[in-house]
């Protein structure tokens, strides 16, 4: 037997959304400006605040000053003007306010963000402070990328615009380190599984037999598995098989092995980007060749690695090379 294991990877949206024009002071400390047109800030150089709201001890000036580095570097190839920052974190009235914050609402039509600031294209628009919003919870790295996408979204640039790599609207962001899924009580999002049963390949005469031990199998881990798996843990039957949290099927062949035998494959979310599942999201059990009173170990063995059970950590029934085990009611 052997587990396969396939990550997916979450795209993260950072969002600008347009702002008003012709509303609220302004502030404009230039209004006699000569310099470039297309500077409808009004200032080349720039005052930049970062107030942190959130609960980190992380320090993200080095962060913020990363990214206006890259933009003092690269706005006039992009936005059409040259500008350069001076970071001051306790500035009186900056013009712009890098917020570190635990979470973002109300950024456009977006539910969900890494990164929020509004898009400017007129000097009408520029209300100082301009407010740019970062959540606190990602990789040095990522948070560097949000706060380049944020900034160039109050340098003008839309989603799509060059540089494309900095201003698409999803980016593949890692957050800190987290916890992986065989190191958490419950490594699914919702205790309640959905549950799709494949008896295609099944014959009808030993259909209602292996049903039974399907049902054995889950009741087994509904009652907790030996205290092995939380208490709340549930499932519920589907018949739709592509938004089923659990697939078993049944078969003359399993991918993972040359005759009689069973493989599980996982699929999750790996949001701090190591390599290792934090979340389960997937479990595609495959049982092929198997005799009909053992097919409930083979699917009760793949659901306690669905549940991050490492063979150390295997209930003693679903531990045995036993084949009289295997063939019993070990469930009960």
């Amino acid at each position: 037997m052997r587990v396969r294991v396939g990550v997916v990877a979450a795209l993260l949206v950072l969002a600008g959304c347009s702002a008003p024009v012709g509303t609220g002071d302004t502030g404009s400390p230039s209004p006699t400006w000569s310099g470039d047109a297309d500077n409808h800030f009004r200032e080349r150089t720039l005052t930049v605040a970062v107030n942190v709201s959130a609960e980190s001890d992380r320090n993200f000036r080095p962060m913020v000053r990363e990214a206006l580095d890259y933009w003092e570097a690269n706005a006039e190839q992009y936005a059409g003007f040259p500008v350069e920052y001076e970071l001051a974190s306790d500035a009186p009235d900056p013009d712009i306010e890098v917020r570190i914050v635990d979470s973002i609402e109300n950024c456009g039509s977006e539910s969900y963000t890494a990164g929020c600031a509004p898009i400017l294209e007129d000097p009408e628009q520029v209300r100082r402070p301009v407010v740019v919003r970062v959540r606190d919870n990602y990789s040095t790295e990522s948070t560097v990328s949000v706060l380049k996408h944020e900034l160039g979204h109050t340098l003008g640039l839309h989603h799509g615009d060059a540089p494309e790599q900095v201003m698409q609207h999803r980016s593949q962001l890692t957050t800190l380190p987290q916890p992986d899924a065989t190191e958490r009580a419950m490594p699914w999002p919702d205790p309640e599984l959905s549950v799709y049963v494949d008896y295609a390949n099944v014959s009808a005469d030993e259909r209602d037999a292996t049903e039974r031990q399907v049902q054995g199998a889950l009741g087994y881990f509904a009652d907790g598995a030996d205290g092995t798996v939380p208490d709340n843990v549930s499932f519920v039957r589907t018949d739709n098989r592509t938004a089923a949290d659990v697939v078993v099927a049944f078969g003359e062949e399993a991918p993972c092995t040359a005759g009689a035998g069973s493989c599980g494959s996982l699929r999750g979310r790996d949001p701090d980007g190591d390599g290792a599942l934090e979340t389960f999201t997937g479990l595609h059990i495959v049982v092929a060749g198997v005799d009909t009173e053992a097919r409930g170990w083979h699917v009760g063995f793949w659901l306690a690695r669905g549940f991050g059970l490492t063979d150390e950590e295997l209930p003693s029934p679903l531990a045995s090379d036993d084949p009289s085990v295997r063939r019993s009611e070990w469930w009960e």
